[in-house]
């Protein structure tokens, strides 16, 4: 499935309410496409509990260990989901997900400060990281644009209105 066909799907899935779909469509999925065409594959394996939780990883400064970060890491290979840290817990599923639907789920979740994508089958030590702040920071810039548009658009009175 490629990226328009993962955006039509979250369009799909909004609410709908008249409005939810269009901002998604006109504000956040240009974004989504963007930082989703910065990473090298389609899908990507996340771990999450049988609740569907995904599983946060809490990673901390050793120089610093006041300073931390929680991310939710994504994988190209079940296996490489299966075998991250070692374990192998019977409790985490690794489920394959549209890697637009990850980022947006980011966009979500205050509490997390990034997705680390691990790009290479295998190589479970580098990856491409997308923080949360940024993806928001984003989003929310297409947001103010695309209210403003509509603002413009509804202040405009035809010329024979009367």
């Amino acid at each position: 499935m490629n990226l328009d066909q993962q955006i039509e799907i979250l369009i799909k899935n909004a609410p709908q309410d008249g409005v939810t779909p269009t901002v998604i469509e006109k504000a956040v999925a240009p974004i989504l496409k963007i930082f989703a065409q910065q990473l090298q594959h389609l899908e990507y394996y996340i771990l999450q509990t049988f609740q569907k939780n995904w599983v946060v990883t809490t990673l901390q400064n050793r120089g610093t260990p006041q300073l931390q970060k929680k991310v939710i890491y994504a994988f190209t290979t079940l296996q490489d989901a299966r075998t991250f840290q070692g374990t192998n817990d019977p409790n985490i599923l690794a489920t394959l997900l549209p890697v637009t639907h990850i980022i947006f789920q980011l966009f979500a979740m205050k509490e997390v400060d990034s997705l680390v994508f691990m790009e290479q089958a295998g190589n479970l030590t580098t990856g491409a990281e997308i923080h949360q702040k940024d993806l928001q920071e984003n989003i929310q810039n297409q947001l103010q644009k695309f209210s403003q548009e509509q603002r413009t658009k509804s202040n405009k009175i035809p010329p024979n209105y009367a």
